[in-house]
């Protein structure tokens, strides 16, 4: 049974996307981030996943798709919380978050086929990663992984291969965090509800 994880956190002002402000007011951030994450479930749910789990710090709101389990991030860090997200599956999963609204069920569903890798990997275009894939989802591949500094990508990627694990590329991907990675995000997926948002907020000023 293969699971499909995307971990997020309740799209709140002043919670979510702060580094998108300024130029973005704590409100419109906060509705980037929704549109962002309306984004990736719609393209998680589409993707052949035995089961999809919304792994999420906050409450479900009305951009939660119908067909998703949910369930409360643990505590700590952000290695403990991925790990724990990955320890609860019992057979094979990819985690995604909500940073690439950009991504879609082409991109997803190679990662969810284990029978060459043992694991799957999506280096993100700042140093970490936007997706992860475990055949066997072992938290200690992920816990110690010092995260959201430039070199959180190389260190993950270099656990898995000194675990022995055969290791599948997936594309890079640029993650929303600043205003010129929400513009480009927006220009690379023109259909989507955050590039349609991006340019009803977007001023001259911007």
């Amino acid at each position: 049974m293969t699971t499909l994880l995307v971990i997020a956190k309740e799209p709140v002002p002043g919670r979510v996307k702060t580094r998108l402000t300024p130029p973005f007011t704590l409100g419109e951030a906060a509705a980037l981030a929704e549109a962002a994450l309306a984004d990736t479930l719609t393209a998680a749910l589409a993707t052949p996943a035995d089961r999809h789990v919304l792994v999420l710090d906050g409450s479900p709101g009305p951009w939660t798709p119908p067909g998703f389990e949910i369930r409360p991030q643990c505590g700590g860090g952000l290695d403990e919380r991925l790990a724990a997200a990955f320890a609860a599956c019992a057979g094979p999963a990819l985690l995604i978050g909500m940073d690439t609204p950009q991504v879609t069920p082409d991109l997803l569903e190679p990662a969810l086929n284990f029978g060459r890798h043992d694991a799957w990997f999506g280096p993100a275009d700042d140093g970490g990663f936007w997706a992860l894939g475990l055949g066997d989802p072992d938290p200690a591949l992920l816990l110690g992984v010092p995260m959201s500094v430039a070199e959180t990508g190389a260190v993950q990627l270099a656990r898995l291969r000194d675990k022995g694990l055969r290791v599948g590329g997936l594309p890079a991907l640029r993650d929303v965090d600043t205003a010129a990675d929400a513009r480009v995000v927006a220009e690379q997926a023109p259909c989507t509800l955050f590039a349609d948002l991006h340019a009803r907020l977007r001023t001259p000023a911007r």
